[in-house]
C-alpha cells in the first residue's frame, strides 16, 4: 500500500459557493441534494483524484476527566466514577511502543476539557506523575511518542495561545471540533448548556489563535445534536472564513451523533442518510478544495458508498490497536475491508500522515526540530502495514471502556 501525497489540485475558483448561495442550499430537498452530491464528488475528484486516505493511529486518552457535561457524551467522567482514568507514564510508553510495531504513524492525544480546573483529585494525580498541568503532561506524552517514531496530534479541548505555542514543539498538528457556531445550543435544555467550553466564541478564538501561530489544524462539525441545517451551513462558513484568513485548516470532519443508552440524549434518533448526504455534500461545496473532508467510517459502517458519493476524500484516523474511546461501541473497520470497498467504488485507499503535505513546503508551519521525524514516518509509510495485536494485549482501558 503506497502512502498518500495529500496534495490536491486546485479547481477553478468559479466552483466555490458564495455565502448566500450556501445558505440558500440549507433546506433543499432530496432531489436537489442528489445534484449537490454530484457536484461535490466532481470537485473532490478534481482536487484529490481517485485516492481516499486514512491515518494509521494509536488513540491515547490521557484522561477522561472533563469539566463539561455535554448531553451526547459518554466519554467524560468525574474522579471516583466507574470507568474514570488517567493514564500513567508506563501505559503511555507501552502503547506508543506497540503502536510503532503495529505500523501506526500518528499518536492521537485526546482528553477532556480543563480537568485540573474542576477536580482537586486530578491535580494531585498530575503532581504524582511529576506534572504541573495537563499541558505539561501532553508535552511529555508528545515527546515520548516522537521518541518512539510516532507523530503526535493533540485534541485536548480548548487551549490557550501559550498552551498551543508550547505544544507546537511536540505536535505536528492540533485539533478542536468547532461542533457548531450557534449559541442556541448552549441554552438551557440544549446539548451544550452544561458545557462552558462549548461556547462558540471560545472555540472560534482558539481556531483564530492557532491560525496566528501557523499550526496545521483539524476541526469539524457535529450533526444531529439539535442544530438546524442552516446552523450547520453557518458553521461551515465560519470555518471557511478562518481558513481563508490564515490558511491553517488542513481537514474538516463531518461527524454524526450516534445515540447510546448511557447519555442524556439516549432517545434522540440517529441522523438519516439524507442528512449525512446533505451535510457532507455542502461541506465539500463550501470549503476550499485544498481542505480535506473527512467522515468517520466506524460511525457509518454501512455508508461508505454514500460518503464517497457525497464528496469525502478521507476517513480520518483508524487504529489497529486501540478502540475509539469517544465512541467505544463503534469498532474501527478493518483496513483491508475498507480498501476493498473503496476499490469497488473506483478509489485507492492510502495511508497518510497527521500533517498534510502542503504544510511541509513552508517552514513556518512546522517546528524545524520535527522535520526529520516527519520524513522518517513518511518513508516508513511506504512499506509498513498494520499488525493487529492479540486480545490478550488489551489494556485496562479496553477492558473498562469496551464492555
Amino acid at each position: 500500500m503506497q502512502s498518500a501525497v495529500n496534495e490536491p489540485v486546485e479547481p477553478p475558483l468559479s466552483a466555490r459557493l458564495t455565502d448566500s448561495e450556501a445558505l440558500a442550499l440549507a433546506d433543499i430537498d432530496a432531489e436537489e441534494t442528489a445534484r449537490c452530491m454530484v457536484r461535490a464528488a466532481a470537485l473532490r475528484d478534481r482536487a484529490w483524484g481517485k485516492t481516499l486516505t486514512f491515518s494509521p493511529k494509536v488513540f491515547l486518552p490521557l484522561t477522561n476527566l472533563c469539566r463539561n457535561r455535554c448531553d451526547y457524551c459518554s466519554f467524560r467522567k468525574s474522579p471516583g466514577e466507574v470507568g474514570a482514568w488517567t493514564m500513567t507514564h508506563d501505559e503511555v510508553e507501552a502503547w506508543v511502543a506497540r503502536a510503532r510495531a503495529a505500523g501506526c504513524v500518528e499518536a492521537l492525544l485526546c482528553l477532556g476539557d480543563k480537568p485540573e480546573g474542576a477536580f482537586s483529585a486530578y491535580r494531585k494525580t498530575l503532581a504524582t506523575l511529576g506534572h504541573v498541568s495537563t499541558v505539561d503532561y501532553l508535552d511529555w506524552a508528545g515527546h515520548t511518542a516522537l521518541d518512539h517514531g510516532l507523530l503526535p496530534h493533540t485534541n485536548a479541548g480548548v487551549l490557550t495561545r501559550e498552551d498551543m505555542q508550547r505544544l507546537r514543539a511536540s505536535n505536528v498538528s492540533l485539533g478542536l471540533m468547532l461542533e457548531n457556531i450557534s449559541p442556541r445550543l448552549c441554552e438551557k435544555g440544549m446539548a451544550h448548556h452544561r458545557a462552558p467550553d462549548k461556547r462558540p466564541e471560545v472555540r472560534v478564538r482558539m481556531l483564530e489563535e492557532a491560525g496566528e501561530l501557523a499550526i496545521p489544524f483539524t476541526t469539524g462539525i457535529l450533526i444531529g445534536i439539535g442544530e438546524t441545517r442552516r446552523e450547520r451551513v453557518e458553521s461551515l462558513l465560519a470555518i471557511r472564513a478562518l481558513h481563508q484568513r490564515y490558511g491553517h485548516i488542513q481537514e474538516v470532519i463531518v461527524q454524526n451523533f450516534t445515540p447510546r443508552p448511557d447519555i442524556v440524549m439516549a432517545q434522540v434518533p440517529e441522523q438519516v442518510d439524507l442528512e449525512m448526504e446533505h451535510a457532507v455534500a455542502l461541506a465539500r461545496l463550501i470549503l476550499p478544495p485544498e481542505v480535506s473532508l473527512q467522515a468517520p467510517p466506524n460511525l457509518n459502517p454501512a455508508r461508505t458508498r454514500l460518503l464517497v458519493a457525497a464528496g469525502i476524500n478521507d476517513f480520518g484516523g483508524i487504529s489497529p490497536l486501540t478502540p475509539d474511546y469517544i465512541n467505544p461501541r463503534h469498532p474501527w473497520p478493518h483496513v483491508e475491508a475498507l480498501a476493498s470497498a473503496c476499490s469497488e467504488l473506483g478509489f485507492e485507499l492510502q495511508p497518510r500522515l497527521p500533517i498534510y503535505a502542503r504544510y511541509l513546503k513552508d517552514a513556518r508551519w512546522l517546528d524545524s526540530r520535527l522535520r526529520e521525524r516527519v520524513a522518517a514516518c513518511q518513508e516508513r509509510l511506504q512499506t509498513s502495514r498494520f499488525a493487529p495485536v492479540s486480545a490478550s494485549d488489551a489494556s485496562r482501558f479496553e477492558a473498562e471502556v469496551c464492555t
